[in-house]
């Protein structure tokens, strides 16, 4: 689609000015998939135009366009394919998943040879629709994680239409907390799948900024004891509320400055996170790296400043980078204005600083297991000082689930949470495991210990509330850890039982 920009204008164009359903469902699709600056530019405008002709806003024409698949309500649907019945389904509002009934009623997820043979043509068609499910999956959660930021409300039967009722959507939205207003202005948050009373006036996706921590607290506890993993992390989702030292530096924020991140990481990721940026490098403009991402409905505009790390700055292209300032900017006609951090909506603010956050806490060298068997000195400094510091909203958000999912675990007796540390008692020693950047000690004398961890969750018996890599991470080396008797790894049991006393 963006080999020839112009010729992928003009058909953007042409699929707005027709204003049929189908085209806009097309359109719906690029825009989840295009990267081109320029041409998802022009793409936002078409839909604002096309938008217009309705008389409604670009979010409501997107909300009203996402395909449906020929899916039922449930987010299902099945056919009959020779002797055998195939089924696509949305499951658990994560993954899309084909299944096949055998004419004796046992199922498999595996194509039968007799389908393969037989059918290949209905196969390949049911897998193209299985995926083109995925993606449409896939852009609904992170627009609906978008409007987080946004504020929006709904009328009632605007919203069952559009989200609780939608094939593909609603197995996302009956997944998270809403809020309804009644007739009287009150609005009540309902749990996720049950169904408000009465029959409300508005609709509005619940966040935790607006609610009280017990409140908060209340729903957490729900989300564990039912076992429910929302779609996006929003029941246990952190929340960043302006600082003094944000109020007094007025425009920027230095919250997330100094740290030494993993270059090339960070820029994967604030792709992956839809933030638009600058390759760092040696040209000219290179080292002024400036990462943007709209927030708000795109009334909002965050800017992560960022530049090559001091000892990497000669590099063609940096290993390292050293993070800056955030500021924020308003949209004014075409134009954008910085505004001062105090004028910027809680919600909009809170949202960017998350991915911030996110962004240093993945990619900084902290997070790095094998940073100190490298036997570099640079950066050793930041490391030590960063690696077992002050913990941020993320790391604080991940040791409240903690604090709730310990005592479910068979070595509840073995742990305890202690301020920024959990502590793991072992036969052969005591661990304290970092909750931020998932690092460890070990105790008497602080020695450190470096496992590389292995992808996946700890234990396929553990239930974890919303998708944390980290958090993952630290139950695994917890679980490893409080059975050290049993660790077979020998560069592991090297470094417990060197100078263990």
């Amino acid at each position: 689609m963006t080999e020839n920009p112009k010729l992928a204008g003009a058909a953007v164009n042409a699929l707005a000015e027709t204003g049929d359903p189908s085209a806009l469902e097309a359109l719906w699709r690029l825009r989840s998939r295009i990267r081109h600056r320029a041409l998802r530019k022009q793409l936002d405008t078409a839909l604002t135009t096309a938008a217009g002709k309705q008389g409604i806003t670009a979010q409501q024409l997107i909300e009203r366009s996402v395909p449906d698949h020929g899916l039922a309500p449930d987010g299902s649907l099945e056919r009959q394919v020779g002797e055998h019945r195939v089924r696509v389904a949305i499951e658990e509002a994560a993954t899309v998943r084909l299944t096949f009934t055998r004419p004796d009623g046992t199922t498999s997820r595996t194509a039968p040879a007799a389908l393969k043979d037989g059918f290949p043509d209905e196969l390949r068609e049911l897998k193209a629709l299985a995926k083109e499910v995925r993606g449409t999956l896939s852009a609904e959660r992170a627009r609906l994680e978008a409007l987080m930021s946004a504020g929006r409300e709904w009328p009632y039967d605007e919203w069952c239409r559009h989200y609780r009722d939608h094939p593909v959507t609603g197995t996302l939205a009956r997944g998270l907390i809403w809020e309804f207003q009644d007739a009287n202005g009150r609005w009540a948050a309902v749990v996720p799948t049950a169904a408000p009373d009465g029959r409300p006036e508005r609709v509005r996706l619940w966040h935790p900024i607006r609610a009280s921590a017990d409140e908060i607290g209340s729903w957490r506890e729900r989300l564990l004891t039912t076992e429910l993993r929302q779609p996006f992390k929003q029941a246990f989702r952190e929340i960043y509320l302006l600082t003094p030292a944000e109020r007094e530096t007025g425009v920027y924020s230095n919250r997330f400055a100094a740290h030494i991140v993993h270059y090339r990481q960070l820029y994967a990721l604030l792709k992956e996170r839809g933030w638009q940026a600058n390759f760092l490098g040696s040209y000219r403009g290179g080292y002024d790296g400036r990462a943007r991402a709209e927030f708000g409905d795109g009334a909002w505009r965050a800017c992560f400043h960022h530049e090559p790390a001091a000892e990497d700055h000669d590099r063609y292209s940096p290993e390292h980078a050293a993070t800056d300032q955030v500021r924020f900017e308003r949209r004014d006609g075409r134009r954008w204005r910085e505004v001062p951090l105090a004028k910027v909506p809680p919600p909009v603010f809170s949202e960017a600083m998350r991915d911030v956050d996110l962004f240093v806490g993945v990619t900084s060298i902290a997070a790095d297991p094998d940073w100190t068997d490298r036997g570099e000195d640079r950066y050793a400094g930041y490391w030590r000082t960063a690696t077992f510091g002050e913990l941020t909203a993320s790391a604080e958000v991940r040791r409240e689930a903690l604090a709730r999912i310990l005592p479910r675990l068979r070595i509840a007796d073995r742990c305890t949470l202690d301020g920024r540390f959990l502590i793991v008692r072992g036969d052969l020693r005591t661990y304290r495991i970092h909750l931020g950047s998932a690092n460890i000690l070990m105790e008497p004398d602080d020695a450190y210990l470096c496992i590389v961890p292995s992808r996946g969750r700890p234990n396929g018996k553990v239930f974890l509330p919303f998708e944390d890599e980290r958090l993952s991470l630290i139950l695994s080396k917890a679980l490893l850890l409080a059975a050290d008797t049993k660790i077979t790894d020998d560069t592991i049991l090297h470094q417990i039982k060197r100078d263990a006393r």
